[in-house]
């Protein structure tokens, strides 16, 4: 009887000892996951990818679209500012897609060979219209006889003016370079 005894309580010891060593393993293991997780990722980053489409209308292509350009007025004044209508007219006969934004619609005032001001100059937001048969859009655009430089500039007063001349504005799309308006001349007086 005093041999059960100890085997009992040796085995009961075995049994506590065992399950000492687990919990103090078990806590290790946990301890080393959670500062794991609190260890930060390296982060990269990549461009945005371009939205995926998902209406299965088609992009306008070049013979789909015409563009238009006029100008409020001529001639204007040295640092003053002009108004131009810019209009995209849809001239295809199944309806597609054109993104309209400034980014994409780009105004370019040039004297010669040299480009003078762009209005693409600062990324803006994609606005996509779906165009049909007879549809136009037109938005005003406003030239404000300044320099675009190589960086966006917010505020189109903080550049440079133009010198008193004669230059070219011409309306394009930056998907389609063949697609553009007619020339319209304007002089800085």
């Amino acid at each position: 009887m005093y041999r059960r005894r100890r085997i009992v309580v040796g085995v009961a010891l075995l049994v506590v000892i065992a399950l000492i060593i687990f919990c103090i393993y078990s806590l290790g293991r946990g301890l080393a996951a959670i500062g794991d997780a609190m260890t930060p990722d390296e982060v990269t980053r990549s461009a945005v990818p371009e939205p995926k489409k998902t209406s299965g209308v088609k992009d306008c292509g070049k013979n789909d679209i015409k563009l238009e350009l006029t100008a409020a007025s001529q001639s204007v004044p040295l640092a003053g500012s002009l108004d131009f209508s810019a209009t995209i007219r849809y001239t295809g006969s199944a309806s597609c897609l054109i993104n309209a934004s400034n980014e994409s619609r780009v105004l370019t005032i040039s004297s010669g060979n040299d480009v003078i001001w762009r209005s693409d100059s600062c990324p803006a937001d994609s606005r996509m219209l779906l165009m049909a048969k007879g549809d136009k859009k037109t938005d005003t655009i406003t030239w404000n006889t300044s320099r675009t430089g190589d960086t966006c500039v917010e505020n189109q007063d903080d550049l440079p003016k133009v010198d008193r001349g004669t230059y070219i504005a011409r309306l394009s799309l930056k998907d389609h370079p063949a697609v553009t308006s007619d020339p319209v001349t304007i002089t800085v007086q």
